[in-house]
C-alpha cells in the first residue's frame, strides 16, 4: 500500500506545537497504511518526533508579497503557497493531503486523499458558496505537487499582481488558479464539516445541548472562532455562537492523541 503523505505548516505564536502533533495522531490513526506527515516551521520545538519538519523559507518574492498583503490587511495570509513549491520534499511520491492547524480529524480519512485524482481539492467556502462565488476553503486540500508546481510559480513570478487579484487570501488565490486551469475539484461537503455551521445548535438548543458530530464528518473545521481550545470547554461568544463543552471534540482530539502518542505530545 502507497505511503500516506500529510503536511501542514506553523508560524508564529498563534498555534502552539501541541496542534501540530494532535493533527499528526489525527492523520496517522485515521489514514490506511505508513503515513509521512511534514509540518513546514521555523520553530520545531516541542514537535514529536514522527513529525518531519521542513524550515519555513525566506522566499525570493516574500518582500513583494508581504508589502501587497499589507495594503490589503492580510499580514502573512499566503505564507501557504511555500508549500507548494516544486521538489519541497525531493524523495516525495503521490499526492499531499495538507491541513490548517485549526481543524480537528474525527472520521477516516482514506477517500479525501485519494478524491478526483489530479486535481486541486478543497472544500467549497461555507460563506463565498452563500454568495455564489466558487472559492475553495484552504482548511483542507489535496495537492500533487509534480502536477501542481504552478500554484508556487505563479505567484512567485508576479506576487503584488496575484495577492491583489485574490485579495490577499490563499483559498482565493488556490482554487482560483486551479479552476482556471481545469484542474480543481471540490471535496465531498458532508466529510469537511464547519463547526459553526454544522455542529453548533441553533438557539436555544445550544444552551441545552452539546454540540453535534455529523455522522459522516470526517474533518471539522474551526475556522473563525470559536477555536478547538475554547469549545472543548464551552464558549460564549453571542447568543448564536454559545456552545457547552463538546466531548467528542475532547475525544477526538486531546484524549484519543494522548492514547496513541502519549501524555506529554497530547
Amino acid at each position: 500500500m502507497a505511503t500516506a503523505n500529510v503536511i501542514c505548516i506553523k508560524w508564529g505564536t498563534l498555534f502552539g506545537p501541541e496542534y501540530v502533533n494532535r493533527l499528526y495522531s489525527g492523520a496517522r490513526r485515521n489514514l490506511s497504511g505508513d503515513v509521512r506527515f511534514f509540518c513546514m516551521t521555523e520553530d520545531r520545538a516541542g514537535l514529536h518526533p514522527g513529525i518531519e519538519v521542513l524550515d519555513l523559507p525566506e522566499e525570493p518574492y516574500l518582500a513583494e508579497m508581504d508589502a501587497a498583503l499589507a495594503i490589503a490587511n492580510r499580514q502573512g495570509a499566503m505564507r501557504k503557497v511555500s508549500l507548494f513549491r516544486p521538489g519541497l520534499i525531493p524523495d516525495l511520491e503521490g499526492a499531499l493531503l495538507g491541513f490548517d492547524l485549526d481543524v480537528v480529524i474525527t472520521g477516516p480519512l482514506d477517500e479525501l486523499l485519494h478524491h478526483a485524482p489530479g486535481k486541486v481539492a478543497m472544500r467549497a467556502d461555507w460563506v463565498e458558496a452563500r454568495r455564489g462565488r466558487r472559492t475553495g476553503h484552504g482548511s483542507v486540500f489535496r495537492f500533487d505537487p509534480a502536477l501542481h508546481g504552478w500554484l508556487y510559480d505563479t505567484l512567485a513570478a508576479d506576487p503584488a499582481g496575484q495577492v491583489g487579484r485574490a485579495r490577499g487570501s490563499e483559498q482565493r488565490y488556490t482554487s482560483t488558479l486551479a479552476q482556471e486551469r481545469g484542474a480543481f475539484a471540490y471535496l465531498p461537503p458532508d466529510q469537511v464539516v464547519s463547526f459553526k455551521h454544522g455542529c453548533l445548535r441553533l438557539p436555544p438548543a445550544n444552551y441545552l445541548a452539546a454540540p453535534r458530530l455529523p455522522g459522516n464528518a470526517r474533518v471539522v473545521c474551526f475556522h473563525g472562532r470559536p477555536k478547538m481550545s475554547e469549545a472543548v470547554e464551552g464558549y460564549h461568544g453571542s447568543l448564536l455562537r454559545h456552545s457547552l463543552p463538546c466531548p467528542w471534540l475532547r475525544d477526538h482530539w486531546i484524549d484519543r492523541t494522548r492514547e496513541d502518542l502519549g501524555e506529554e505530545w497530547g
